[in-house]
């Protein structure tokens, strides 16, 4: 049984969280990730920007930090300089991780510093009126697209692999166990890790796009999504329209605080020379 109670201010609560939203089961997630480790809570530090994920570190009793739209990234690239020992996660959305804060994203993976990224994609700008985000899908609707989407989204995974980043993986709040575990997997390795999790948003994304409530959005996310190891024994054809699931990428890469230490030791050795 894991003590959910223990690491959640319970004084925060009720949450702001609309009925049927994901972030929850992403939270729950989380938590037992960083139960199974046996992590201390002072030990680990989370930070995140502005949207409905971003409201997560207020729930939790960790070190956390509730910063400005978009720069979550670069303030845990600070706290990480300044203390490598800390587990720092950034708690981040597809428009504040993808859209304001992309270069960040894009950055911290190429440098490989060791943060490790949760980013709940739930398609659309889902506390700040439903805008179109750079994940909405082409004709997808929200408040900015009323006569449908024209642009291409992101892929958020294969964006995150193309920079650099040594570990990737997506996963839906529908497989919320899997979720856990590449969590897990994700504060393990050392370097940059990013783990995507669709989640629904049945308030915005899901009612202008007619999907339906919130369990109909999960299942439809059980129904299209495929597994790795699955997609390893399917066509183009068969994975057309599918969300595939699991690690993407894993891969040993020089870590960035490593290297900046050892920079600084041969700053130091040349001086006294």
């Amino acid at each position: 049984m894991i003590p959910y109670e223990d690491y959640l201010r319970i004084e925060k609560f009720p949450h702001i969280w609309c009925t049927g939203c994901g972030c929850g089961i992403v939270l729950k997630a989380i938590i037992r990730a960083i139960h199974r480790l046996g992590l201390h809570k002072d030990d680990v530090v989370m930070v995140s920007g502005i949207g409905c994920s971003s409201r997560t570190p207020g729930y939790v009793d960790f070190n956390t930090l509730h910063t400005t739209h978009g720069r979550a990234i670069a303030f845990a690239t600070g706290v990480k300089l300044v203390k490598p020992g800390l587990n720092v996660m950034v708690i981040t959305g597809d428009g504040d991780g993808t859209a304001i804060g992309g270069n960040h994203l894009i950055h911290a993976a190429r440098r490989n510093i060791d943060l490790t990224v949760v980013l709940y994609n739930n398609h659309i700008y889902g506390m700040t009126g439903g805008q179109s985000s750079p994940t909405t899908p082409s004709g997808g609707y929200g408040t900015t697209t009323p006569y449908g989407n024209i642009e291409q989204p992101f892929d958020i995974c294969a964006l995150a692999d193309a920079s650099g980043a040594s570990f990737v993986a997506r996963s839906t709040a529908y497989h919320a166990v899997q979720l856990g575990r590449l969590i897990e997997q994700a504060i393990q390795k050392r370097g940059f890790s990013l783990v995507e999790v669709l989640t629904p948003c049945p308030t915005y994304f899901g009612r202008k796009n007619r999907l339906g409530l919130s369990i109909d959005m999960l299942k439809w996310q059980k129904e299209n999504s495929v597994s790795v190891k699955s997609a390893q024994k399917m066509g183009p054809e068969e994975l057309q329209g599918k969300v595939l699931v699991g690690v993407l990428v894993d891969r040993e890469k020089p870590e960035y605080t490593e290297e900046y230490a050892k920079l600084i030791e041969r700053a130091k050795s040349k001086e006294e020379a």
